[in-house]
């Protein structure tokens, strides 16, 4: 089930945390690069962030979320995360999904992952978002910048 997470709620909050550590931690296996911003910001920093977030549950609690912020017609994916003992079980899919049905009014959809997150990047082409350019943001990360087009 997906729902909108309130992060005022200092146990949902407490697990998103949690989810998103082990989840940042793969990818910063995978790109080699460890200063990740949400791998390094405290509770009181995503719990004061401006993001809206969903988050998907099963029997067992939280197992994946997707952070993003809107802007006019543009929304921006800021975070998708998955437990790692859950991925390849479509719940990045079934996040993507639905904050582009539950927002029609929008035009474009951007995101951005580490060039070598193979896996993010992947998901990403699967979904119609459209590579639209690499670049090394800071010393040693390299970003994959994406966009998928709504509306015409």
């Amino acid at each position: 089930m997906i729902k909108t997470l309130d992060l005022q709620d200092n146990s949902l909050l407490k697990n998103l945390f949690k989810l998103q550590k082990a989840s940042y931690l793969i990818e910063a296996k995978l790109i080699n690069f460890y200063k990740i911003p949400p791998l390094v910001e405290t509770i009181d920093d995503l719990k004061n962030c401006s993001e809206k977030f969903y988050g998907y549950f099963e029997e067992k609690g939280l197992t994946g979320a997707l952070s993003f912020t809107l802007d006019g017609e543009k929304l921006t994916i800021c975070r998708l995360v998955v437990d790692p003992k859950h991925f390849r079980k479509g719940i990045a899919q079934k996040l993507l999904s639905a904050v582009e049905k539950n927002y029609p009014e929008i035009r474009v959809v951007k995101v951005a992952t580490g060039k070598d997150n193979l896996p993010a990047k992947n998901l990403y082409l699967k979904n119609g978002y459209r590579l639209k350019r690499e670049l090394e943001v800071t010393a040693g990360l390299y970003m994959c910048f994406f966009e998928k087009n709504l509306k015409k």
